[in-house]
């Protein structure tokens, strides 16, 4: 695949900016940073083409770990098909990540081994500091069963990392109310008691 995802782009960052960067990796058919139709401000996120499958895989691994305009870029391939993208197939959330030498590429190195990865994301503050957890979403389940089952519980640059199956905000609201309706305690502080 020759095009690129480029997300999590600073307001600033237009298209010199990205190409000049992205043609490191090898010559570029075209990049766009998408913008409101009307404000014509940027969404934060941008589409890069290369004439050769190659150069875009060299970008990916050049740019994973990269900051423009102090942001961490979000680098993945494009897929034209969203419902792949949204199915949470494949999809693992990495919790106690080493928030000093854990990177997007190193998650990329260390979970690559399992399978194709389709997108990788560490989440990082308004600081450009990591917050110790990101993502990864497998081409297949399989490969995501077998890094959760490898690497789940094992310790990661000195850091015991917990990895479980990506659950969107609805499925995790829904959790978490089914978990309060089972429960009618009820939790009183600061309250003064007083003998009858």
């Amino acid at each position: 695949m020759n095009s690129l995802y480029v997300g999590d782009l600073h307001q600033n960052v237009s298209e010199a900016d990205l190409n000049g960067m992205f043609s490191e990796a090898g010559p570029i058919f075209s990049i766009r940073v998408c913008r409101d139709r009307i404000t014509r401000c940027s969404l934060g996120y941008a589409y890069g083409n290369y004439y050769q499958p190659a150069h875009a895989e060299r970008a990916l691994l050049m740019f994973s770990d990269h900051t423009l305009a102090g942001r961490y870029l979000r680098i993945m391939r494009s897929d034209p098909d969203p419902v792949r993208r949204k199915s949470g197939v494949g999809k693992l959330f990495i919790k106690n990540l080493n928030k000093k030498t854990i990177g997007n590429k190193n998650l990329y190195e260390t979970f690559s081994v399992f399978g194709d990865i389709y997108s990788r994301k560490v989440v990082y503050d308004e600081n450009g500091e990591s917050k110790g957890y990101g993502y990864i979403q497998y081409e297949t389940q399989a490969s995501a069963d077998r890094a959760t089952e490898k690497l789940n519980g094992m310790l990661l640059d000195d850091e015991k990392v917990s990895i479980t199956r990506f659950k969107s905000r609805k499925e995790r609201e829904d959790e978490l109310g089914a978990k309060a309706r089972e429960f009618n305690n009820v939790f009183l502080a600061t309250a003064k008691l007083t003998k009858c």
